[in-house]
């Protein structure tokens, strides 16, 4: 069931390219407002030009912490209070866990993790005084199935999706609903110039990591997924009194998620015994 349909104000981060920009599209396309968020002056000057009197723009880092709540504010000062924000934001890091410099596992949570919280926690009290608000955080499949070559991509993402099950049950008592959103393969930059590739090292891997590699290669630009149709389904989201807490776009998120949930409902069952036998007696 929908709300009566109303202008709403969005803020997408990462709006200057890939889901982020196609959801800003989308978003002024169905007559709402847009506060897109980006890091370079011309995004911000495309962000504007799509519609000269309901879209705008900010230069947001999302990893500077201590900048994030000052810009934010100061958005909610020039465009008004935020009805939707949407975290799209992220890139994704390829590579072998033991190939992969730790620090490249801590630039991918900055981003994809504690950046998000940082937007989330800066926006939340003036939805939670209004009593009202949508947060959409865009995860990926990789948050809800262990995909060998992006390893600290899948812990980034499966953080923000426990993070998007704990605050949908903290904020709901204040009309604020959350959607964790889990695209499959979409064609957008995720594969190509917005990945970090750790070089290979340990020949050990060759046999299972080079073919991962070279298929997600080719694959790029060539994906079954449509970023314009996952930006109507966030719009959609938007309009519903009772949107999931988590969705899966893409067949094949479908096609891998649900046998891997599945599997591990049954591993469960099989190891029951053994989880029962650590309580007190």
């Amino acid at each position: 069931m929908s709300e009566t349909i109303k202008s709403r104000t969005f803020l997408v981060t990462g709006a200057g390219s890939g889901f982020g920009n196609a959801i800003a599209r989308a978003a002024l396309a169905a007559g709402h407002r847009v506060i897109g968020a980006v890091r370079r002056e011309e995004d911000a000057r495309a962000i504007e030009a799509l519609d000269t009197s309901r879209a705008g723009a900010i230069l947001l880092d999302v990893t500077r912490e201590d900048l994030v709540d000052g810009v934010i504010d100061h958005a909610i000062e020039r465009f008004g209070p935020i009805d939707v924000l949407v975290n799209s934001a992220g890139y994704g890091h390829e590579g072998v866990l033991e190939e992969s410099p730790l620090g490249e596992m801590r630039r991918q949570f900055d981003v994809n993790v504690f950046g998000a919280v940082a937007v989330i926690k800066a926006v939340l009290p003036q939805m939670r005084a209004r009593r009202y608000g949508r947060i959409i955080n865009i995860t990926s499949m990789a948050g809800q199935i262990g995909l060998p070559g992006i390893a600290y991509y899948t812990a980034s993402k499966y953080a923000l999706e426990g993070l998007s099950e704990v605050l949908a049950r903290e904020v709901v008592p204040f009309g604020i609903k959350v959607t964790a959103l889990a695209p499959g393969s979409f064609r957008t930059d995720w594969a190509g110039r917005s990945m970090i590739r750790s070089p290979r090292q340990i020949a050990d891997y060759d046999a299972l990591f080079d073919p991962i590699r070279k298929a997600r290669s080719d694959k790029s630009g060539r994906q079954n997924g449509d970023p314009a149709r996952a930006a109507q389904v966030v719009v959609d989201l938007v309009a519903m009194e009772d949107p999931p807490v988590h969705l899966l776009l893409g067949s094949d998120a479908l096609g891998l998620v649900e046998p891997a949930l599945k599997a591990r409902l049954d591993e469960v069952r099989k190891w029951e015994g053994v989880t029962r036998s650590t309580d007190f007696s």
